[in-house]
């Protein structure tokens, strides 16, 4: 029996179903603290948002010897302490990576998607390790068919890489008819999906520089979350 070719859209997580500035830019900020190095300013800081921790670090002109270092650092306050606040409880603390909120109106979207018959999966530079807790704690996981993240070595890092191990996971067959639409707010998700040979439908409320999106390919750029579930539906017709 011929299988019916299938519509993937994969969604970045942080900037695109998450508002995830907080952890992030608190957690960087503990790196650059226990380092002893110039915290970097809050433009800066900002672009570590999108891009593997590593990437970011040497972005930022951390020292080649002392990127791992920084990296184990970000991931302690980033996944493994609870030393912030918490959004929801002001008398708790949680690690970085749940000091966030879902954007409102996001899961409406995705339930809307999933009705029109779209397989939604996650593909994030986000370790697959801290991806999964954080879909799980914010509600999404139910509302998505799969997660998909990076290694904690350097072998999947970036997002054409984690879109290649999305694609595996999901049996994704261009021959049997499928096809793919990448979600995402920054340079990583454009690139990775050029990469892929896939279009990016870059998302205008998540963490982009001024025309970032549009210099790095994005075919379509929208403003508003209420406006996801149609432009994906306008681009698969």
């Amino acid at each position: 029996m011929t299988q019916t070719a299938r519509k993937v859209v994969l969604l970045d997580l942080d900037g695109t179903l998450t508002s995830s500035h907080p952890g992030i830019l608190a957690s960087v900020v503990k790196v650059f603290e226990e380092l002893d190095l110039p915290i970097p300013d809050e433009a800066a800081l900002r672009r570590f948002i999108g891009p593997s921790i590593a990437v970011s670090l040497q972005r930022n002109h951390v020292p080649e010897s002392r990127i791992q270092h920084g990296v184990q650092i970000y991931r302690h306050y980033y996944a493994a302490v609870d030393a912030f606040p918490d959004p929801s409880n002001p008398n708790a603390r949680v690690p970085g990576c749940l000091y966030a909120s879902v954007f409102p109106g996001i899961i409406d979207q995705m339930d809307v998607m999933r009705k029109q018959g779209f397989i939604l999966a996650v593909a994030t530079c986000k370790p697959e390790y801290q991806a999964i807790p954080v879909c799980d704690h914010f509600g999404l996981t139910n509302h998505l068919d799969a997660i998909y993240g990076a290694s904690t070595d350097a072998s999947r890092a970036t997002k054409d890489k984690v879109i290649a191990y999305a694609f595996d996971g999901l049996g994704f067959s261009p021959e049997r008819g499928d096809r793919a639409l990448m979600v995402g707010d920054r340079w990583t998700d454009a690139d990775g999906a050029r990469r892929m040979g896939l279009d990016c439908l870059g998302c205008g409320w998540g963490y982009a520089e001024p025309d970032e999106l549009k210099n790095h390919g994005a075919y379509r750029i929208i403003d508003r979350i209420d406006q996801l579930s149609e432009a994906v539906g306008e681009y698969f017709a």
